[in-house]
């Protein structure tokens, strides 16, 4: 048997964490078992699909490179194929016409309520031997139901919570299709898994209700049983459900706050599945790891620190090229000036260890791109008496100094033994004049990227300024 999974988001919004993290878990178990895995959209809300919510699922898919087999297939593009099962169940005794209207349905569960009992539908117009039903109304349009077994139980082995077992008497005959002849969600998920032959659902355990009604419409079409595996939900850092008020919940949200794919799928696969105390781990490694047994029965919780702190692992492991040509607009937007200044991968190279998204190594890089503009006040503190001869000095060594770091550092210890001032002395008001910054990388590397023209020029335009005498 070869295995095959989908994903199947209705795009009525945005793809959020709790899909990314299903289809992260489909895909993955397609790819452990060498199966296929299918991406379909369930678009049969016609009120609240749109299609830039299809693009925004589209694009969060590619964003996180999780690329499907086969898809994507869309059910407004399979309405035919519905309304020939739907018509085969009724010509079986599956499935039936039922007229109520939605005011008699409303008192019928009333009268339920008030009775005591569970509100459900009745069987009014549920064809059974001997039973003789209503004249039907003249002018107007039934809806179609599935015929649901009135005695026994559903159960099925979920790979996540374990056997479940639900009495047939709690679920009523199910609408299949409504009065204009639409097919409804559960119906058309039912003809969708059999007809792609989906052996495994990997789902959100707000499905479960929906499964005993699933598997009892395929049992009716003849057709095999997936084998499902509910996952819990994604709870915020303070145990609530997950919402928008918990930070970005779009996927494509991400990238526009300088997180990184692999980043955001590392920290998804460790929401509810774990591999011992393996934290940070490849896409590839995944896969070969990934299977049930380890998936939680608990809610995960987000945690936007740890999410921070996998992003910064992987930006200092990422190609400087790649950062780059990712923080490069970000920069432009902010005014940098290319011309002249330091290779953008070079000052990449210097300031990714410390940044934990790609917004923050932009910030950080912007001081090697624009004009520096030392606060006049902190300058005039920090260029003292003992600090401006230090200063002169350096700029005749760097004159004369082979232009890489070690070279430059070494020439740093000099002037600060010759002038018999401390580091902070030189450095602090070399920063400033350099990159109008109080805090930097160390001060050898900015000034090895910033080359020895754009450091003499900077230097000998503060060389007039007056010191502060402390």
């Amino acid at each position: 048997m070869t295995v095959r999974t989908r994903f199947a988001p209705s795009p009525t919004g945005f793809l959020h964490l709790g899909g990314a993290r299903t289809a992260l878990f489909s895909w993955a178990y397609a790819r452990h078992c060498g199966g296929d895995f299918i991406l379909r959209i369930e678009d049969t809300d016609l009120e609240r699909s749109t299609p830039e919510a299809v693009q925004a699922i589209l694009d969060g898919m590619r964003w996180l490179g999780l690329q499907h087999d086969e898809g994507p297939f869309y059910q407004m593009q399979r309405m035919d194929r519905y309304r020939e099962i739907i018509h085969q169940m009724l010509a079986e005794g599956t499935a039936y016409y039922c007229y109520c209207l939605p005011e008699e349905l409303e008192a019928m569960r009333e009268r339920q309520r008030l009775a005591g009992e569970n509100p459900r539908y009745d069987g009014t117009w549920r064809p059974e031997p001997g039973k003789v039903l209503p004249p039907i109304p003249e002018g107007r349009s039934p809806v179609v139901r599935f015929k649901n077994p009135l005695d026994g139980a559903v159960s099925w082995d979920d790979s996540v919570k374990g056997l479940i077992t639900i009495a047939n008497r709690e679920l009523d005959d199910l609408i299949i299709a409504r009065q204009d002849g639409t097919p409804t969600y559960n119906f058309c998920v039912v003809v969708d898994d059999r007809d792609m032959r989906i052996t495994h659902v990997i789902r959100g355990d707000d499905h479960v209700n929906n499964t005993p009604r699933q598997i009892n419409i395929l049992t009716a079409l003849r057709a095999p049983i997936p084998q499902y595996a509910h996952v819990p939900m994604i709870l915020g850092d303070d145990g609530e459900k997950l919402s928008k008020r918990h930070g970005a919940v779009s996927v494509m949200a991400y990238p526009e706050q300088g997180y990184l794919p692999e980043a955001l799928l590392n920290y998804l696969a460790r929401l509810g599945w774990g591999h011992g105390d393996d934290e940070i781990f490849s896409m590839p490694q995944f896969c070969e790891w990934f299977d049930f047994a380890h998936l939680s029965r608990s809610a995960a919780q987000f945690n936007p620190d740890k999410l921070k702190w996998l992003n910064n692992h992987y930006i200092r492991q990422a190609d400087d090229t790649r950062l780059a040509d990712m923080i490069r607009p970000r920069l432009l937007q902010m005014g940098a000036r290319f011309e002249g200044a330091p290779a953008l991968p070079e000052v990449v190279a210097l300031l990714k260890e410390r940044a934990n998204t790609t917004h923050e190594l932009a910030d950080a890089a912007l001081l090697f791109y624009v004009q520096p503009e030392p606060d006049t006040v902190l300058l005039a503190k920090h260029l003292t008496d003992a600090s401006r001869p230090a200063l002169t000095a350096f700029a005749v060594a760097c004159r004369q100094v082979d232009w890489n770091r070690s070279a430059i550092s070494d020439a740093i210890k000099a002037v600060l033994a010759q002038q018999g001032v401390k580091m902070p002395q030189l450095a602090m008001p070399l920063r400033l004049i350099l990159t109008g910054q109080p805090h930097t990388p160390s001060i050898d590397a900015v000034v090895t990227l910033l080359g020895r023209e754009t450091v003499l020029a900077r230097l000998n335009s503060y060389a007039a300024m007056p010191s502060s005498g402390v």
